[in-house]
């Protein structure tokens, strides 16, 4: 009993450390701008692995706490552009077909050939649903965006585990000249 109170106030006291931390730097009136455009950056600060081997490995190694949460170092994105779609994401999670070139194996490409449908969520907020085409293991990538800023990214893929990432939505980068 005294176990499942403390996995309980770990759970509820991270999950409100998490919710409270992320502040979006883009404010409500540039969030509905961008998704009216259809072209925005992800910017991820969370990565949550999906199974429980990535925790497990976690927990064995000294000095880890026992969150499924991953903070990311930042530069982690997803760009959607009119004509392309630009993923740099790291991979946390079990693969059931992996390259030799260990950074194939995290999800960096770039896409020319992929839809994209937007669709409105539950409490006002934009789902895009992406799936590629051009690439060698298709993924489809959701992207839920609350009117905050705040989004939530799932990916899956043929050839590993599904893994989601939490971050915020800003303006693209402007082409340097």
């Amino acid at each position: 009993m005294k176990n499942l109170f403390y996995i309980t106030t770990v759970f509820l006291g991270s999950l409100a450390m998490s919710s409270c931390s992320t502040q979006s730097p883009v404010n409500s009136a540039n969030v509905a701008s961008l998704i009216q455009k259809e072209e925005f950056t992800f910017v991820a600060e969370r990565a949550n692995p999906s199974g429980s081997t990535v925790t497990d490995i976690m927990n064995s190694l000294p000095g880890t706490n026992s969150g499924r949460l991953l903070n990311l170092d930042p530069g982690y994105t997803i760009e959607i552009k009119k004509d392309s779609l630009e993923v740099t994401l790291p991979y946390f999670g079990r693969m059931y077909t992996p390259a030799m070139d260990p950074s194939k194996n995290s999800y960096r490409f770039t896409s020319t050939d992929y839809s994209m449908v937007r669709s409105d969520g539950k409490k006002g907020t934009s789902v895009f649903t992406i799936n590629t085409k051009d690439q060698q293991n298709p993924a489809q990538i959701v992207i839920q965006v609350f009117n905050s800023g705040k989004t939530y990214v799932s990916i899956d893929s043929n050839d590993r585990q599904s893994i989601s990432y939490d971050g915020y939505i800003t303006e693209n980068r402007k082409p340097k000249k």
